[in-house]
């Protein structure tokens, strides 16, 4: 009697023991899936990669001149320089807000990021979809125009908005369609911008390729819809590195900000290529769930 009740009492711990590894597993395959991207940037674009609640992203971005100035000019480290500094906090798990400084027509913006769908390790979500958008003022002083013919506040403005659509198809291939629109209030040709349009429309695409645990080849690639200015394109390299992750890439625009990529104009790609990086850091404040 009493090695039937042993037997029993075993086979019901075993019982137990199974199903609590059963259903953390099954737990667990509902949860999203981490990384599709290394950082909320992925050469200029935005993307799926959400911030936790009270988590910052700081990020550095550059671009300089055109390679085609050799040696002499260290191939565009010389001269053509655009920096941009953005700053992103994350309200929610699922909204942020951030502000960024870019120094081509001394750009300030406001943007916001918000993530109504992420992609499931089980597969029940097979994709993220996130919503970003943002204004931008101009505040460059144009000093060699007379004060009467200085934009006005009205003049100086910018809008952007964008939907992303990423899918992480493998644990080393990512993909993200981005459909974007940027308007300028006004245009002008004293802007660092080729097109005089108020209104642009564009289809962002980023991808991803892990070639190590840490690291990945990139490409971005933003053709413009409604105008016949050339197309964005940019290849690069991910590296994740100490809590940050650096950003390598050759790309077409000089442009940062979402606005000037898609009116800024662009080279042809293997004559006109720029030297770009970003330097991205998540920092956590409160309890970090994901890590970056």
């Amino acid at each position: 009697m009493k090695k039937l009740i042993l037997t029993g009492l075993t086979l019901l711990v075993g019982w137990c023991s199974a199903f609590a590894q059963l259903e953390r597993k099954l737990e667990n395959e509902n949860q999203p899936v981490d990384l599709i991207f290394h950082a909320p940037r992925h050469i200029n674009l935005l993307t799926v990669e959400p911030l936790e609640k009270k988590s910052m992203h700081f990020a550095i971005m550059h671009t300089f001149g055109t390679l085609d100035g050799g040696v002499e000019n260290l191939f565009g480290l010389d001269n053509g320089a655009n920096i941009q500094f953005s700053f992103e906090f994350g309200l929610g798990d699922k909204l942020s807000l951030g502000a960024a400084r870019a120094s081509q027509d001394k750009v300030y913006s406001v943007f916001g990021r918000y993530h109504l769908l992420e992609q499931t390790q089980n597969g029940k979500m097979p994709l993220s979809l996130s919503l970003a958008g943002g204004t931008g003022i101009i505040t460059n002083t144009y000093d060699f125009l007379p004060e009467a013919e200085q934009p006005v506040f009205g003049d100086r403005m910018t809008y952007f908005g964008q939907v992303m659509l990423a899918r992480k198809f493998s644990n080393k291939i990512s993909f993200q369609l981005t459909p974007m629109f940027a308007y300028f209030a006004n245009p002008l040709p004293i802007y660092q911008i080729e097109g005089d349009q108020n209104f642009y429309l564009a289809l962002g695409m980023s991808g991803k390729w892990k070639v190590t645990e840490r690291s990945s080849l990139t490409l971005q690639y933003i053709p413009n819809l409604n105008s016949d200015l050339s197309s964005n394109f940019g290849i690069g390299w991910d590296v994740e590195a100490g809590g940050h992750v650096f950003q390598m890439y050759f790309v077409t625009s000089q442009a940062l900000n979402e606005p000037y990529l898609l009116a800024g104009g662009n080279g042809v790609p293997g004559e006109e290529f720029r030297l770009g990086f970003n330097v991205n850091r998540i920092f956590a404040l409160g309890q970090k769930k994901r890590s970056y």
